[in-house]
This record gives structure tokens, C-alpha cells and sequence, in this order.
């Protein structure tokens, strides 16, 4: 389990993130969300140690990552794959983050089987496809057979099959009973594999909840229907004390009655229906509802979200490098490309 308590980092003026306190529990895959510039990078920085927080704290299983003697064990973690040295072959970029966290050198090849890479084992790392990347990320986080499994923006770069893959590792992952932390900004794809929310912004928690409820607490659903015989069917559904809105195309929408209710109340009189369907909301219009008032960055005269988070002054040590904060390469810099 991760669990934040009023986790809070500034820089200078500028809050990132603020008293954010959540629980990341197993069992479950637990998606982060948030717009451009909402914190997400630097809250999984500070779960990590990478990043000190200004207040608050992180506890994984009860501890800090610095006092993990072994942390590629407890948790493992994609957030960089340019974090790789590309003068390495995967194999030997795996075999140092193995020895420094006592790991067998069988495991290596275990988890390069695992993700594909067997073929290019002994190959030098600069050369891979983004994709590739991804992949040798993910095996770096599987590495210790850990508990705990966080991963920012997993799919970058991977193909199709990959996706797919990658998805279905971290729900068998997740019914074993690990805890799976997840950040992306793929709605379709999260909204395909998270089990529970949580949502920030501007350093903020907006929301803790499942998926389900997210949708349903910050969306419309409606019914929609299309009959030939329009006008009567909206009289019908005046009288029956309903408020319909006209979509155009010969489209009725009415919100607060079931699919059940319509269909049996147009078969009463007789009305013939082409189109009788339930509507509702995509994750990601839950979402853009959700973060209207907390996108910080705007694309000229759009409502799309852009920007990037704000810097730090200056990395901790080790951010970029593949090297964990006080022991050979941390868990944490394994992975994405973004």
C-alpha cells in the first residue's frame, strides 16, 4: 500500500502539489489522472525520493523508499525510460539495477522474456524504438518481483499488441493482490483498466473514487430516442411529466427515466421507436468536466489542455540518471518516454 498524508511541495512560489493525502491500496488498479501541470510527475517523484517533499510524508508499506534496503523488492517503478545508460546492452542495464538490489542474474533474462526483448538482449539501448524503451522500462520495474508497481504513461510508444499486453499484465497483476498505481493521459485506454480514481489538480485532490462513480457524479447520462411519429412521442413524454430536449435529426434526449420505462411507455400508445438507447458520458468527458476549473494551461482560444508541469530549480540527485537517491539505480527510473 502507498499512503500519502498532507504531501505537500513548493518551488519558490509555485505550489505543485498541495496537502495531497490519498491511499493507493492492493488489489486494484488505481488510476491517477489530472490535466498538464496538475503535480502527477512530482507527487510520483517524492512517493520515490526523488523529489523531497516541502511537507507531508509517503509511506510505502508503513515506510520511506530511503529507508528500503532493497527497494527494487518493495516496489518498482516506470517513470523515465530515457533514464537508461544507451551505451548498455538491456541486458547489462538490467544486470547493474539486479546486482545493486541482490536480485539473481536469472531474473534478467525472466523479465526481458517477459516483455519481448529476448531477441535484443545484448543490444545497446540507444538504438531502440520508443516502444522498445518502453518495454525495457517495464522490465526494469518488474525486476524484483514486486508488491507494489507504479507506472507513468505505461502504452507510450508501445503498438497496439502492446497495449493490449501491457494492460492485461497489470490487471493479472492486480488480482494477485498487488497494488497498482497508474498516471496517463490516454482516457480510452484508463477508462479500459483502472478500477479507482484519483484525480488532482493545480496540486489538489479533486477526486477519490471508483471508476463508476466518477462518471456517473461528473457527467449526464440520457436516453435518447428517434420515432417516425416525433411529435407524438413528445407529447407522450410531456405528459408523463418528462423533460425532453430536442438533439435535431429527429433525436429526442430525456434525462431521469430508464431505457425500461420509455420503451414500455411508447408501446402504451402505440408509438413506433427507431432508436431507444442509454447515453453515457466517456471517462474522459467525466474528466474534462471534473478539471474545467483546475487546467493551468490553455492552447490559444481552445479549451484543450497543454503545458507542461512546472520545473524544479534543479532535480534531485540521481532524477535523470538512473540512480536512486542513496543506493545504485533506483526503482523509479525505469520508463516512460514522454
Amino acid at each position: 500500500m502507498i499512503e500519502l498524508e498532507g504531501l505537500t511541495k513548493r518551488f519558490g512560489t509555485k505550489t505543485a502539489v498541495d496537502h495531497l493525502s490519498f491511499q493507493v491500496r492492493p488489489g486494484m488498479i488505481t488510476g491517477f489522472l489530472g490535466p498538464n501541470g496538475a503535480g502527477k510527475s512530482t507527487t510520483m517523484r517524492m512517493m520515490l525520493d526523488l523529489d523531497n517533499p516541502t511537507s507531508g510524508t509517503v509511506r510505502i508499506d508503513g515506510r520511506h523508499y530511503r529507508e528500503l534496503d532493497e527497494p527494487l523488492k518493495y516496489i518498482g517503478a516506470l517513470l523515465d525510460a530515457k533514464a537508461m545508460h544507451g551505451g548498455r546492452s538491456a541486458h547489462n542495464n538490467l544486470l547493474c539495477l539486479a546486482q545493486s538490489n541482490r536480485i539473481p542474474e536469472r531474473r534478467v533474462d525472466e523479465v526481458l522474456d517477459l516483455v519481448g526483448l529476448t531477441a535484443v538482449a545484448r543490444k545497446k539501448s540507444k538504438g531502440f524504438s520508443l516502444g522498445m524503451g518502453q518495454r525495457l522500462g517495464i522490465a526494469s520495474a518488474l525486476l524484483g518481483d514486486p508488491e507494489i508497481l507504479m507506472f507513468d504513461e505505461p502504452v507510450n510508444g508501445l503498438d497496439p499488441e502492446g497495449i493490449h499486453w501491457i494492460r492485461n499484465l497489470m490487471k493479472s497483476l492486480a488480482a494477485e493482490g498487488r497494488t497498482i498505481f497508474v498516471s496517463s493521459h490516454l482516457m480510452s485506454e484508463m477508462a479500459l483498466t483502472a478500477d479507482h480514481l484519483i484525480v488532482i489538480g493545480q496540486g489538489k485532490l479533486l477526486a477519490d473514487t471508483s471508476m463508476a462513480d466518477f462518471i456517473q457524479q461528473n457527467s449526464r447520462s440520457f436516453v435518447r430516442l428517434r420515432s417516425p411519429q416525433q411529435e407524438r412521442l413528445r407529447d407522450v413524454l410531456h405528459e408523463a411529466g418528462l423533460v425532453v430536449v430536442e438533439a435535431g435529426n429527429g433525436t429526442l434526449e430525456v434525462d431521469g427515466a430508464s431505457t425500461e420505462k420509455l420503451g414500455e411507455l411508447a408501446a402504451a400508445h402505440r408509438l413506433t421507436l427507431h432508436e431507444l438507447s442509454a447515453q453515457r458520458a466517456s471517462l474522459e468527458e467525466a474528466f474534462m468536466q471534473m478539471t474545467a476549473g483546475a487546467v493551468e494551461y490553455h492552447a490559444h482560444g481552445t479549451d484543450v489542455h497543454g503545458g507542461d508541469e512546472p520545473a524544479a530549480p534543479g532535480p534531485a540527485w540521481g532524477a535523470n540518471s538512473g540512480w536512486g537517491p542513496a543506493q545504485g539505480p533506483a526503482a523509479g527510473q525505469s520508463g516512460e518516454g514522454v
